[in-house]
C-alpha cells in the first residue's frame, strides 16, 4: 500500500450544505486529492483542503490540451457505509484515456487506494437520499510550462468530489443533426479528454436553443449510423430486443453501459451491441416496435428519452408506459444503496 498524506481542514463547511437542495456540480466538498508525477515516477499522494491551483500561463494543459478525466459515485449503504461502484473499471478507463493522449498510467491498485482512502474522509458527504450521490471527479493534467506542441514530462493527478441530486430530473428531448460531428474512428472519442466535452458546447448550445436537452451524435461520414448522447450512451428497445452501438474507436466505452448490458443478460433479455441507424430507428417508431429510449451514464444513470428529432421528422414516446429503463435504475441505484444483493460483485464498502 502506498502512503497517503493526509492533512485535514480545520473548518468544515458542511455545516452549511443542504442535502435536500443539490444543484450538480456546484458544491464542493472540504478536501481534494493530489500526486505529482515526475522523472517518471508519481509521488506521495497528499489529501488536503481544496485549494486553488496556482499555473504558469504557459502551463501546456491549457494549450494544447493534455488533460483526461473522469466520472464516478460514491453512495451510501442503507446501514451508513460508503460505498464504490466499480472503481477498478474506471481507473483502467482513465489508463486508456492516457495513452491515448500520450500521459503516463496510474497504477490501477493506487488510483483505487486513493478513491477509498478519500472517499472515507468525506464519507460524510454522501446525501443518504436513493438517487443522490457524492459524485467524483479524478483527472489527470500536464504541468509543465513551455509554448511547444509536446507531451509534458510532469504531470498531477487530482480528485475532488461534490454531492449531488440526479443529473436529469425528467425525460430527455434530442436533436439529431448532420451539421456537427463529436469523433471518428481513430480519434480520441474513447478517450474522456477535455477537449470532447469542449467542442460539443456549441452544438449542445444550440439544441437547448432549440428546446431539446442533447445532441444524438452521428457518425461523421454518412450522418447515419447512431453513436452516443452528449452526456450518456443510448439504449432502444425494439420488440423483444434491446440495441445499443457497438464501441468502435467513436464511442466512449461507458461503465454504467456495460453494467446494463450484464443486468439485461443476467435478467435474461435479448441485448445486441451493433451498428445501428437513425432510419432504422424511425422506421421502428412508424412501425410501432419501438418500445422505448434510454440514456446511460454515470452521472445520468439512467435518463428516459422522450423525443428524438432529425430532418423535419420526430419520435414522440410516452415514457410513463417504459418499463425496461426504470426497472435498470431501480437495480442500479439498489446495488449502489446495498438495498439490492451485489451478485456481480461490483460494489467496494468503504469501512
Amino acid at each position: 500500500m502506498q502512503e497517503i498524506k493526509v492533512q485535514l481542514t480545520e473548518n468544515s463547511q458542511i455545516k452549511n450544505i443542504d442535502f435536500d437542495n443539490l444543484p450538480f456540480g456546484k458544491i464542493f466538498t472540504d478536501h481534494m486529492l493530489e500526486i505529482d508525477y515526475s522523472e517518471g515516477v508519481w509521488k506521495t499522494p497528499q489529501i488536503v483542503p481544496i485549494h486553488k491551483l496556482g499555473l504558469h500561463p504557459a502551463n501546456l494543459s491549457l494549450h494544447y490540451g493534455q488533460l483526461i478525466f473522469e466520472g464516478m459515485k460514491a453512495t451510501k449503504s442503507l446501514g451508513g457505509k460508503a460505498i464504490l461502484f466499480r472503481p477498478e473499471m474506471h481507473a483502467k478507463r482513465l489508463n486508456k484515456s492516457a495513452e491515448r493522449l500520450c500521459m503516463p498510467t496510474l497504477p490501477e491498485d493506487l488510483f483505487t487506494q486513493c478513491i477509498t482512502e478519500f472517499v472515507s474522509i468525506e464519507s460524510n458527504w454522501i446525501p443518504p437520499k436513493e438517487g443522490s450521490a457524492l459524485y467524483l471527479r479524478p483527472f489527470m493534467m500536464a504541468t509543465d510550462e513551455f509554448l511547444g506542441v509536446t507531451p509534458s514530462s510532469g504531470y498531477k493527478f487530482i480528485i475532488i468530489a461534490c454531492p449531488v441530486g440526479p443529473y436529469y430530473a425528467h425525460p430527455v428531448k434530442l436533436l439529431a443533426q448532420k451539421e456537427y460531428v463529436r469523433a471518428i474512428k481513430g480519434g480520441v472519442g474513447e478517450a474522456k479528454a477535455a477537449g470532447n466535452y469542449a467542442a460539443a458546447m456549441l452544438p449542445a448550445k444550440i439544441a437547448r436553443e432549440k428546446g431539446f436537452d442533447q445532441i444524438l451524435w452521428l457518425d461523421g461520414k454518412n450522418f447515419e449510423e447512431i453513436h452516443e448522447v452528449g452526456t450518456m450512451n443510448i439504449f432502444f428497445v425494439i420488440d423483444d430486443k434491446i440495441v445499443t452501438p457497438s464501441t468502435q474507436g467513436a464511442i466512449l466505452k461507458g461503465i454504467t453501459r456495460d453494467s446494463v448490458l450484464h443486468i439485461l443478460k443476467s435478467k435474461g433479455y435479448s441485448v445486441e451491441e451493433r451498428s445501428i441507424g437513425i432510419t432504422e430507428i424511425f422506421d421502428a417508431y412508424k412501425l410501432g416496435t419501438l418500445k422505448e429510449v434510454f440514456g446511460t451514464g454515470t452521472a445520468a444513470v439512467i435518463s428516459t428519452v422522450e423525443k428524438i428529432y432529425f430532418e423535419g421528422e420526430e419520435i414522440q414516446l410516452d415514457t410513463t408506459q417504459f418499463q425496461i429503463a426504470p426497472m435498470i435504475k431501480s437495480e442500479i441505484n439498489g446495488i449502489r444503496s446495498g438495498r439490492l444483493e451485489d451478485t456481480f460483485g461490483w460494489t467496494r464498502i468503504i469501512n
